[in-house]
Formats: structure tokens, sequence, C-alpha cells
């Protein structure tokens, strides 16, 4: 072939690139919210925060020994809002112990986000900086957590909790986990 006639096929190999690219999301089994995490059955990152409103600051070594949920959560975070009553009822449940991390958020802004939707948290940690949100690698807000009793990070969801996630995921790893 000429490279004339190799000029005029590079057009059809880029767009069967691109189909072959976009059809692999719509394959069964992708899913596109699943964002791979490296720290999963990894030591969970050492931090210290400032305590919410003056409360006691909050460190890794506070939930050493526990099997926790830690929930990075902001007031202007939408999907925060509407993952909250989950977040409450699991509280209730009082299967597993809930930290929270208030995420480049104003203490003020959210002191009223918790009055309204309420505060499912142990204790929650203010991570004006974002520097701990970037050591577990959150996209973005709401993201949980699942910490073994070894501080090992187990489980990770991007995006608010849902009852089906509680039903689906989160309690079967408890059960795993040795939960009470």
């Amino acid at each position: 072939m000429t490279g004339r006639r190799l000029l005029y096929l590079l057009p059809l190999v880029g767009f069967l690139a691109l189909a072959a690219y976009f059809l692999r999301g719509l394959a069964p089994g992708y899913d596109p919210q699943v964002l791979p995490s490296a720290l999963i059955d990894k030591p969970a990152p050492n931090f210290t925060l400032a305590g919410f409103k003056g409360g006691a600051p909050l460190s890794n070594a506070d939930f050493a020994g526990e099997l926790v949920l830690v929930n990075f959560f902001a007031s202007w975070c939408v999907p925060c809002r509407a993952e909250s009553p989950v977040l409450m009822d699991l509280a209730r449940r009082n299967v597993v112990q809930l930290y929270g991390i208030d995420y480049k958020d104003k203490p003020e802004d959210a002191a009223k986000f918790l009055q309204t939707f309420g505060d499912p948290y142990r204790r929650i940690g203010v991570d004006e900086t974002g520097r701990t949100a970037i050591n577990f690698g959150v996209y973005g807000v709401p993201e949980t957590y699942a910490i073994d009793r070894a501080g090992r990070i187990r489980w990770r969801h991007v995006g608010p909790l849902s009852e089906q996630v509680v039903r689906t995921e989160i309690m079967p790893l408890l059960k795993q986990l040795g939960a009470s």
C-alpha cells in the first residue's frame, strides 16, 4: 500500500479505537462509579485534625482497635444531604462507629448542616486544607471508608450512601470483619 492510501485509513482506525473505548463503558459489569483505591488493604493514612467546634482533636489513633466507618462530608455538598438519613439510621442501629471528617467547610456552615440533618458521628475532625482527604485519595464528598481493627482500609464508597449500599455492601462487610 502506498503512503497516500494509509493516510486515508488513519481516520477509520481512529474511529474504531474510539468506538472500542466507548463500548467498554456499555459492557455488562462495568460501573463507572467504582473507582479503585490503591489504599484498600493498606494502613489508613496517619492524621490529626482539629476537633469540630472546639471539641477534642480527631486522629486515626482514636479508633485504633475498632472497626469504624470514616465519612468525608461538607455542608455545601448536596449528595451529603441525601445520605444524611442513611447515616443517621446506621448510627441508630449502633452496629459500627461513625467518624466524620468535615472537608473544606466553614465551621458555622457545618454546624448548621449537622443541626438540620442530624449528627450521626461519634466525633468529627475538621480538614480545612483538604490534606487528609488527599492522603486518603478522596475524589469528592461524600466518600466513606471502612477501617478494620488493625487500621487497614478495607472498603471505600464514592458518593452518597444509600440503604441498598448499607444492605448489600456495608452490613456483609461488617459481618465478615466480625462486627458485633
